[in-house]
């Protein structure tokens, strides 16, 4: 039986595209959100200190050029979910919660059409997403990365 599914947010996604060590399923399709992903390519392309950036920052010249490249084109084994689904889910989850930020309404229609396990860095899964993730069924786990 396949694994499930997951679903990686900003940060995570930033993790694996530097080569940090991140606990993923062995097995599982790797997805990530739109807003996650532009997210992550702001952040390496403009810079700026923080949490996205830092792991970006941290690297060689050499290192941030291959990082750079492999974010901007986002590989292939990170997918993103079909818009034409995920519109229609956003439209409900949306109906549902609609004091819900437009990055978290993406990621909760994105895991719940996909069925998947969201993997969240902590400050993600604190806030907005805490309260709605439990009525929504969505399963998720808290990684801690560098």
């Amino acid at each position: 039986m396949p694994a499930r599914p997951v679903l990686l947010d900003d940060r995570i996604l930033i993790a694996t595209i530097v080569g940090e060590p991140v606990s993923i399923p062995r097995g599982s399709k790797r997805f990530t959100t739109g807003y996650f992903y532009f997210r992550a390519c702001r952040a390496f392309v403009l810079g700026a200190a923080g949490h996205l950036s830092g792991p970006f920052r941290r690297l060689d010249q050499p290192h941030q050029a291959i990082a750079m490249e492999t974010m901007l084109s986002l590989p292939p084994h990170i997918q993103l979910p079909d818009s034409r689904e995920l519109v229609p889910a956003m439209v409900e989850i949306h109906r549902r919660h609609p004091g819900l930020s437009l990055l978290n309404t993406e990621a909760v229609a994105a895991a719940r059409l996909l069925d998947a396990i969201m993997l969240l860095t902590a400050p993600t899964a604190s806030g907005q997403l805490a309260a709605v993730l439990g009525p929504e069924a969505i399963r998720f786990r808290v990684v801690t990365v560098e």
